[in-house]
């Protein structure tokens, strides 16, 4: 035998089934550039050297670049799976015409080889081409200067061809499996053989439902930071096993009643559709589950990346009121640094446009109804019950505000977030104020509070309440405890080269100040908290577009599949006198009633993930849940764009394939 023979039908095969192994082949590109892109971007030195804290976004490439690799495992192993079924009659007419199953090992292999080098070389070419763009993209989001040359890193390129080379050879023995396993006639009667009509589960499907409800109960119910992170993988386990389960026993539920309504069912186009999609739910459904789950995990992810990326400024100035915040434990202090600090802007040739003065006491307590118990002992567990407190004194606050409020000597103004305060009193040490007033939030100049926190403005009625709550918390926390801090808060105009060079002055200035301080600077601090954001964002568009492929790509060979199973059925029926339009009609009506099922049920499960998300980007200061509501709704609407356009496109396909 000729020994091209066989390499010439691998490459004859794959060409001759060009409709369903192009697309595979394309995905599979784009996935080893992408891998490429992230890793390269990982190790590019002149990623750390962009700017303060951009290692950060090196750190979160080289996380998510192993988290593509194993998606791309779970992801070729699953579209192979529908390219093996496709040719399985292929492969049992081989068979019975003399081929052994080894030889068609041989082609199987040579087939993998084929794709695996076609994939690694366009992969790794579009990938290294847009190295340097993607590069330029982040210097550009972090507001860092532009860095010439061009970077190619061997180990990315390594580590790509060991990756996809061990995919690649995993799925080829998965294939070599089945075709071993399976039986010549098992692999010629593939196609034509039925399935028995599946029966509704109740069981299951009332599983699923409380999965389904115990992990939304999870996300709405969930109010502090760390429950959030601890229970949030839970409440997703749960939310794909309840989706499978309600698409494997839900479906088969809604055919069956569309089955009994005869208004419904007893017409050309929703006779053919439901009629042979019922016997197909068990293998439907799972398709239909994982466009759900991908389609969740989709607009999850660029949704609250997306709101990272646009309100870091909001974050930046709910963590940094002030340009320049200083705070000391000695009045004298803050007056010293004040006077030489303003000096030092004038100076500088820049002008002040803002500054302020307060006073204040700030300190955690654990949450105990409307008592707040300030102890030494507290435990992990006790994390959810946390408290940030921060008093300031009535006089203090009408100066800050320009109001003119009185308070009685056992009354209280309070401003609490994010949750609000549900009691009328408040309990401290051994007082007990009255609430007078729930106020609007106001801002004070030492209050950089972490956003995770459940943080409660008080507002005191004098001095000597004031003095005593901190004297009293000094006494339980020892040398851990807070003292009266004083506060003075700047801002003024400049580059931000400009604010920089004023605040390492304020650095000089405070430290000659002789008291105990802190200080902080919103520009500085812009520098870390931007590539943080930055690299949040680009790790959501790289597998937020792995999965949106994966999408598609299920879709298709969903279409595909479906379409070669029912040529047959559609072929009877126009012999019977149905005709094309009948036909067609039925086709949109046999998409149209699962189709977007998928779409439908992932912005739900979007809608009840918000709590919870909203609460984990809390984490970054995050605290604009108006933003991040409206990216979710913009994100979900541009994928029901995209979801639309592939309905178009596969039902197409799906026509041309049964009207052949």
């Amino acid at each position: 035998m000729n020994k091209l023979f066989y390499p010439k039908l691998a490459a004859s095969n794959i060409r001759k089934n060009g409709k369903a192994y192009f697309p595979y082949i394309i995905t599979a590109i784009i996935t080893v550039a992408v891998f490429y892109i992230m890793r390269s971007l990982s190790l590019n030195p002149g990623i750390k050297d962009l700017t303060r804290g951009s290692e950060f976004i090196g750190e979160m490439m080289g996380f998510g670049c192993w988290i593509a690799g194993f998606f791309a495992l779970i992801f070729l192993f699953y579209t192979n799976g529908f390219l093996m079924k496709r040719r399985r009659r292929e492969f049992g007419l081989f068979n019975i015409l003399g081929m052994e199953k080894r030889h068609i090992s041989k082609v199987v292999a040579l087939e993998s080889i084929y794709i695996l080098l076609i994939s690694l070389l366009f992969g790794l070419g579009l990938g290294v081409a847009l190295d340097k763009l993607m590069f330029l993209c982040i210097a550009k989001v972090v507001r860092a200067d532009v860095v010439f040359g061009f970077f190619i890193s061997p180990e990315a390129i390594i580590n790509t061809l060991l990756l996809f080379t061990v995919i690649f050879l995993l799925v080829f023995l998965n294939s070599l499996r089945n075709i071993h396993l399976s039986k010549p006639i098992e692999l010629l009667q593939s196609k034509s053989t039925g399935e028995r009509e599946p029966r509704a589960r109740l069981i299951i499907a009332i599983l699923g439902i409380l999965c389904l409800a115990g992990g939304y109960y999870i996300s709405i119910t969930t109010k502090d930071i760390m429950t959030a992170i601890t229970l949030f993988f839970v409440a997703v386990i749960l939310v794909i096993i309840g989706t499978y389960l309600i698409f494997t026993a839900g479906s088969i539920t809604l055919l069956k009643l569309l089955r009994k309504n005869k208004r419904y069912y007893y017409k050309t186009k929703h006779f053919l559709s439901v009629s042979g999609m019922i016997y197909r739910m068990k293998q439907n459904a799972v398709g239909l589950a994982n466009i759900c789950v991908l389609s969740t995990f989709v607009l999850v992810m660029l949704s609250s990346t997306t709101a990272l990326m646009i309100g870091e400024d909001d974050a930046l100035k709910s963590r940094f009121p002030y340009e320049v915040s200083f705070q000391a434990s000695q009045e004298e202090a803050s007056d010293s640094f004040s006077e030489s600090f303003e000096k030092a802007v004038t100076d500088a040739g820049l002008t002040v446009t803002n500054k302020e003065f307060s006073k204040e006491l700030s300190f955690a307590a654990l949450e105990r109804e409307n008592y707040f118990e300030v102890t030494s002992e507290q435990r992990f567990e006790d994390y959810n019950r946390l408290n940030y407190l921060c008093f300031i004194t009535i006089d203090e606050y009408n100066r800050l505000t320009g109001e003119s409020k009185t308070l009685k000597e056992n009354e209280i103004l309070i401003f609490s977030d994010p949750d609000g305060y549900n009691y009328d009193t408040i309990g401290i040490f051994d007082r007990e104020y009255r609430i007078k007033e729930t106020v609007p939030k106001f801002s004070l100049v030492g209050s950089s509070v972490i956003s995770s926190y459940t943080y409660r403005y008080i507002v005191l009625p004098s001095d000597d309440e004031l003095n005593y709550i901190c004297e009293r918390q000094q006494e339980i926390y020892g040398d851990y405890a807070s003292g009266l801090s004083y506060n003075f808060g700047i801002d003024f105009d400049g580059s931000d080269d400009e604010k920089l060079d004023v605040y390492n002055k304020a650095v000089e200035i405070a430290g000659n100040t002789g008291s105990s301080y802190s200080i902080s600077s919103r520009t500085a601090g812009k520098e870390s908290l931007f590539p943080m954001s930055a690299s949040f964002f680009f790790l959501g568009i790289f597998l937020g577009t792995l999965f949106i492929m994966a999408t598609i790509l299920i879709i298709y060979y969903k279409q595909i599949s479906e379409g070669y199973e029912d040529k047959e059925r559609y072929e009877i029926m126009q012999k019977v006198g149905v005709s094309r339009r009948e036909i067609k009609k039925s086709i949109h009506s046999q998409i149209l009633t699962v189709f977007f099922l998928p779409l439908i049920t992932a912005g739900i499960h979007t809608a009840f993930a918000f709590p919870i998300i909203n609460r984990l980007l809390l984490m970054f200061e995050l605290t604009n849940s108006t933003l991040s509501a409206v990216c979710t709704l913009i994100c979900f609407a541009a994928f029901a764009v995209l979801y639309a356009i592939i309905y178009a496109v596969t039902a197409r396909s799906y026509y041309k394939i049964v009207s052949k």
